[in-house]
Parts: structure tokens; C-alpha cells; sequence
């Protein structure tokens, strides 16, 4: 197959073909390009395999495209790197690699295209087009990569188990890109993953959690959780997640399985947000049922806290996965922890007070907050999630009227400590914190609005109240 009118399309090729050209080797577009190629997805890095030297294959093609190109070399892996454009075309000379039982770090030799290829992680990544002038834009394609494509199916080019013993994170790789792509895992490729599973130990978390993310990432994520339970590669990742799958039963009642639940509120939430981190707050939000489940004769199952208790794990867990221990985490156990409340208002009466407290509470993330939400109203009753949803709306529309009423957004009191303490003259003590919040309830409450005037009337009241009297020159100010 020749697909010399596809590169047209690309006029970077013919240079880089000039550049191999003159430099004297050979030169072969290979991996992720060409398959997105092939299957019409837009791709901006290109991966350039050259039998000899690819920094100087690199520096070439950087010359002949004049000055502002910079080129990035990496000499310990013998790679470079040119950005064009929007693309990124990494250059590296062809090579053959052999692995250690105890490591993923392999013995990197030059090689040929055939070696190179051999090396590749799946037949749909292991294509390549030739860039040289006597057979441009042939497709050489050794283990059937273009056949795999049609049959939308995963498979490594080597034994399947070899291929996994050599770099074990190849095993999250054929998971993720089956989730992308939503292609099949041929069955030896699957049942190897499944028997290869503990090797995944010698990659660092930090890898294993990329990869992950990109399935987070991907548009039906359950498929990919689906297929990482089953080959019980999540058992190493997220063991967190394993506690939630299945269904416990007492005199006749049992709960829903919060495994699958977590997944379809994944999947609810993915077509409305690509944020990473609020799609880990639907991974997470129910993270803590397994060790707060009771079974009460009168009211069935419980999962009490389950919101506090989940947010006091959130930290651990990005802790040990290698995930930001910053705003990110943050934001995740935050919606964590709120996760109920909407919910919560829309099954009851709502007050005024309540959203506020929501509000406040909620701040810039409330959107996010909303939307997760909305995902988590599951149930095999289309009646009953169309009646919830109706009941949020409303939710929704008074939370955006009060917003509007009270600005409580990032909401902070007017009467601040100091002026409490330069008020009634003392120094820190508990009963600045009491007066505070006394303040902050009565705002919250309605009771007064956060209005200077207004609020530093209620504080002197409520200042007698606790035995305290404002200095004489306080009271002048009034």
C-alpha cells in the first residue's frame, strides 16, 4: 500500500526526506502517526526512525528550515526533537533493545528498520512509511498492523507475554489504547496481560498514573476500568476501588453495587467535562462506602459519612498514585466531601439557610460541584432519575437567585478578628473565635446581611452577651 497522497498533505515529510537524502540514510515515519493516519484522527507528533544518526538527521532538517527551528538533543537516549509548526517530530536512530528481568530500562544497540519495528509495543503502533526516494510513502506494515486496524483489535507484534515481561507498563498501554480507540484486546494479548499483571510492580507510579489519567481522559472511561478490573491490574493501582464491587445481602435486602455505580457516574460526567481532576472526583466520591456500609433493620443500608470519611482518604490516595498534592488534590476532596448536599436540597424542603451554607461552602467550584451531581443520579428507574433531575433544576435556579441576592461567592464576613479585637480592646482568645462565628451564622442564617454597618451593630450585641464592652473611642466611631 502506498500512501504517498496522504503525506501530500504534509509537506514537513518531503523536507525531512530531503534532509535523509542528503545526510545518507534512510528515513521512515513510524508508530502513533502513521496509525492516527490511517484512521483519519489528528496527530501532531511525528516519530522519525533513521538507519544512523538521528540528532544529525535532526540538525539537517533543521538547517534546511532556517533559522527560528531549534533543535533539542538528548544525547543519553540518542534522540532530537524539532518543532514546526504545531508539530513535534522526534528523530532517533533505528535500534534493537534487550531487557533485564529486574528492569524496564532496556539495553538500547543500533539496529535496523526491522529491529525497530520488532521492538514496538503493538501492530497498530509498529507501521511505518517509507520517506526514501525509491519507494515514498510505501507502507511497511511486517506484522499486520493495517489488518488489526480493520478488526479494531489490540495485539502485541512478539509473544504477548514477552512483550509485557519486557516493558510491563505495556500492559496499561494495550488498556489505554483499546479505552481511546474503543478496539478489542485480542484474547492472548488480554490473557497475558492478566498473568504478567504483578511485573507492573517494577514500573514507577508515576508512569502507571499517566496512563491511567488518559483512560480517565477518554470519552466511555468505564471500558477501560472495565478491562483493568478484569485483568485485576486495578487491584495493583486503585485497590481502594476493588472494596466497592459487589452486592452484600441481608434478610432479603441488598445495596447497589457501588463498583459499577462509580463507573456509570464516570461515564455520566465525562460527556460534559474533560477536566482530569472533577472526573477523579466522580472516581473518588464514593470511595468510602465500603468502611462506613451498616445494616440496620429498620432502615437497610447505610453508608453514614461516607462523604467525610472519603475526603479524609482523598489525600493518601493521590499520595501514593504520585498525583498533585496540591489545589488539584485539594479540589477533588473538596467536591468529595460536598458531593451529598445537592443532592440532599433536592429531595427536601429547601431552605435559604441550606443554600447558602452550599454557596459558601462550595465557592468558585460549585459549577463542577453541580455537575458531579448530576452525574451520581443513577438508577434502573427512568422515572425516578428524571423526577430527581427535575427537583435539581429547581435547586439549581434558587442556588442562581440567592447568588445573585446575597453574593456569598468566596464569601468572608465583613467583621474580621482584628476588628473585633481593636473594637472591644482584647487580645486572641476563643471568644474572638465564638463572636466570629456567631457573626458568620447570623449572615448564613439571614438574620443580617454582610453589610459593615449592619454587622458591627450585631457584633456589639452579641458582644454584651459574652461580657465584653467596646472602648470609648469605639464607641465615638459609631
Amino acid at each position: 500500500m502506498n500512501l504517498k497522497d496522504k503525506l501530500e498533505a504534509f509537506p514537513l515529510f518531503q523536507q525531512i526526506a530531503n534532509a535523509a537524502r542528503d545526510e545518507g540514510v534512510k528515513a521512515y515515519v513510524i508508530g502513533g502517526f502513521v496509525r492516527d493516519l490511517l484512521l483519519k484522527r489528528t496527530s501532531k507528533d511525528i516519530d522519525i526512525v533513521c538507519v544512523g544518526s538521528g540528532i544529525a538527521l535532526a540538525e539537517r532538517l533543521a538547517y534546511y528550515l532556517g533559522s527560528g527551528v531549534h533543535v533539542s538533543v538528548y544525547k543519553n537516549f540518542g534522540t532530537a526533537q524539532v518543532r514546526h509548526g504545531e508539530m513535534d517530530v522526534e528523530f532517533v536512530g533505528a535500534r534493537k533493545e534487550s531487557y533485564r528481568s529486574e528492569s524496564r530500562k532496556p539495553i538500547v544497540e543500533d539496529g535496523t528498520l526491522e529491529d525497530d519495528q520488532n521492538r514496538r509495543d503493538f501492530t497498530i503502533n509498529a507501521m511505518g512509511i517509507s520517506l526514501n526516494d525509491e519507494d515514498y510513502g510505501e507502507l511497511i506494515d511486517p506484522f499486520g498492523g493495517m489488518r488489526d486496524l480493520r478488526m479494531k483489535m489490540i495485539r502485541t507484534p512478539l509473544e504477548p507475554s514477552l512483550t509485557f515481561s519486557d516493558d510491563p507498563l505495556r500492559m496499561m498501554r494495550a488498556i489505554r489504547f483499546a479505552t481511546q480507540l474503543d478496539f478489542d484486546i485480542e484474547p492472548d494479548t488480554y490473557e497475558a496481560i492478566g498473568k504478567m499483571k504483578d511485573r507492573l510492580e517494577i514500573v514507577s507510579m508515576e508512569r502507571v498514573s499517566d496512563e491511567l489519567n488518559k483512560i480517565i481522559l477518554s470519552a466511555v472511561p468505564s471500558y477501560g476500568f472495565k478491562l483493568l478490573y478484569q485483568s485485576e491490574l486495578l487491584h495493583l493501582i486503585v485497590p481502594e476501588m476493588i472494596a466497592l464491587h459487589g452486592v452484600e445481602i441481608i434478610e432479603g435486602r441488598g445495596h447497589k453495587d457501588n463498583f459499577y455505580h462509580t463507573l456509570q457516574v464516570l461515564d455520566n460526567l465525562a460527556p460534559y467535562t474533560e477536566d482530569l481532576w472533577l472526573r477523579w472526583s466522580a472516581i473518588l466520591h464514593d470511595i468510602a462506602k465500603p468502611s462506613t456500609k451498616r445494616f440496620d433493620k429498620k432502615a437497610g443500608w447505610t453508608f453514614h459519612n461516607h462523604e467525610e470519611v472519603g475526603a479524609r482518604m482523598v489525600p493518601g490516595i493521590f499520595r501514593r498514585m504520585k498525583l498533585p498534592l496540591n489545589e488539584k488534590m485539594r479540589f477533588v476532596r473538596k467536591l468529595v466531601r460536598l458531593h451529598l448536599r445537592p443532592i440532599v436540597l433536592s429531595k427536601e424542603e429547601i431552605t435559604d439557610s441550606a443554600m447558602r451554607r452550599l454557596l459558601v461552602e462550595a465557592g468558585e467550584d460549585l459549577e463542577s460541584l453541580m455537575k458531579l451531581c448530576r452525574a451520581d443520579i443513577t438508577s434502573k428507574n427512568p422515572e425516578k432519575v428524571k423526577r430527581y433531575l427535575r427537583n435539581f433544576d429547581l435547586v439549581e435556579k434558587r442556588l442562581v437567585e440567592l447568588e445573585e441576592k446575597d453574593k456569598l461567592r468566596n464569601f468572608q464576613p465583613v467583621i474580621t478578628g482584628e476588628i473585633i479585637m481593636e473594637t472591644f480592646n482584647i487580645k486572641p482568645s476563643k471568644v474572638i473565635g465564638a463572636l466570629k462565628e456567631t457573626i458568620r451564622e447570623a449572615i448564613l442564617e439571614g438574620i443580617i446581611t454582610n453589610e459593615y454597618g449592619i454587622a458591627h451593630t450585631y457584633m456589639l450585641e452579641e458582644g454584651r452577651k459574652l461580657g465584653l464592652e467596646p472602648v470609648p473611642n469605639q464607641k465615638e466611631k459609631l
